[in-house]
């Protein structure tokens, strides 16, 4: 598309699209019969964890038929199925009906033989929907754990590993439990890196991390963690099976959708657009206003010198970031935390836009999946009042891009390949 034939609608529109397709190149429905096994001559049983549980569900009784089995899912991420049992629990922090669904799939994988299969449906949030403590833990230790690492600036690496120390099913303990039955994972990749034993923490594979590492984190992070907790992380009783454990030697993994290919769908839409994509990277981390910054650093470099990419073009990555907080009264995640930052390096330059989005449909604590800017976002918010610095430091960026109405609103999106991240240079 010629320069001149740019305008912010064209390309909030463009934006948008290009978030559509990455989010449908996730849809479980027609990918998933495609990921299964042969069906085997004993029973099949699902079960499963996750913001696309319910929707792989589904597409496992399209394919298969009549299929016992349970899953869990988030409020808003149920979807009907005739035979499976869809749970609710609550996500990021566990609740009382995480607990119960950690039972329940447990239960529903007892007394299995050689010849059944296990079908688990694994995607991002799972860690928090399928939470059974490890003997000696509470729930209320979890949860207390869980909103320490969540306000800290952890990685979901860090996170996970600490999570799957604390668990009576994650890091490989699920498939340990069902067998010996045959176990064939089918997972939605939400993690930097597609590391299987990351992805919900990992309740079907061999974890190699350890109780040491998870005490490290906790000190590196300088968190506070109830006396049981730090007892039972000391103790380093019962490790999770570790690579070349016989329990888990027959277990499976397959991916059903992962980052890098959303982010290709998306490339394709800005190539029909005219933009040369430019995929910079399915697994960034670090604090998401600095993330901003340094993407901001890029697209100025696009447009003044043509480098690393020409004009017009779309830089895209996904990846997750953090946020460390530093009150608890902003709203907002990490994508719209992300923006803001970028926003305030790129100071109103002109001819870029960006979009940024959880593919699930929720940054944050916002009943939103991201947010617009473009390059009157600073000077509109000013006219209102809005202090950009001020909010993003608040930890506040979404209610800024509320006040502006420029969040982007997806709903439940029953997938999850973690964030989507879009800049168009004009």
């Amino acid at each position: 598309m010629p320069a001149d034939k740019w305008n912010d609608q064209t390309a909030r529109a463009i934006l948008r699209a290009m978030l559509d397709a990455a989010i449908a190149a996730a849809d479980p429905a027609p990918r998933l019969a495609a990921c299964l096994p042969p069906r085997p001559q004993g029973r099949v049983v699902v079960v499963g964890a996750g913001k696309a549980a319910a929707a792989m569900a589904a597409a496992v009784e399209a394919a298969w038929g009549a299929i016992d089995g349970v899953v869990v899912v988030p409020h808003g991420y149920t979807v009907p199925t005739r035979h499976i049992t869809v749970l609710e629990a609550s996500h990021p922090v566990p609740d009382a009906r995480s607990e119960a669904a950690a039972r329940a799939i447990l239960a529903a994988v007892e007394g299995l033989k050689p010849d059944d299969l296990v079908l688990a449906l694994i995607s991002g949030g799972g860690s928090a929907l399928m939470a059974l403590p490890a003997p000696g833990l509470t729930l209320v230790d979890k949860q207390a754990v869980t909103r320490a690492l969540l306000a800290s600036g952890a990685t979901i690496h860090e996170m996970n590993c600490v999570r799957k120390h604390l668990s009576a099913i994650k890091g490989g303990r699920l498939a340990a439990a069902a067998y010996p039955a045959r176990v064939v994972t089918i997972a939605i990749s939400d993690v930097p890196g597609d590391d299987p034993e990351v992805i919900a923490s990992g309740p079907t594979v061999p974890d190699p991390t350890t109780f040491a590492e998870a005490r490290a984190i906790l000190d590196r992070y300088r968190l506070a963690v109830p006396p049981s907790v730090a007892a039972h992380l000391d103790r380093a009783e019962d490790e999770t099976p570790k690579p070349g454990d016989p329990r888990l030697a027959s277990a499976e993994f397959r991916f059903l959708a992962t980052p890098f290919a959303s982010l290709e769908a998306a490339a394709g839409v800005g190539r029909n657009h005219g933009l040369t994509p430019l995929i910079l990277g399915d697994a960034i981390e670090g604090e998401a206003a600095v993330v901003g910054t340094a993407m901001a650093g890029i697209a100025r470099s696009v447009r003044e010198h043509g480098t690393p990419a020409t004009a017009p073009c779309v830089l895209l990555s996904g990846g997750e970031t953090t946020v460390t907080l530093k009150g608890s009264s902003g709203r907002g995640g990490r994508n719209t935390t992300f923006l803001l930052g970028l926003a305030l390096s790129l100071a109103g330059c002109e001819g870029i836009w960006a979009i940024a989005a959880d593919s699930d449909g929720k940054d944050g604590n916002l009943d939103a999946a991201g947010a617009v800017v473009g390059p009157d976002t600073l000077a509109r918010a000013r006219a209102l009042g809005l202090d950009p610095r001020a909010m993003l430091a608040a930890n506040d960026a979404g209610t800024f891009f509320e006040r502006l109405g420029d969040l982007v609103v997806t709903g439940p999106t029953l997938t999850n390949v973690n964030d989507i991240r879009a800049i168009v240079i004009a």
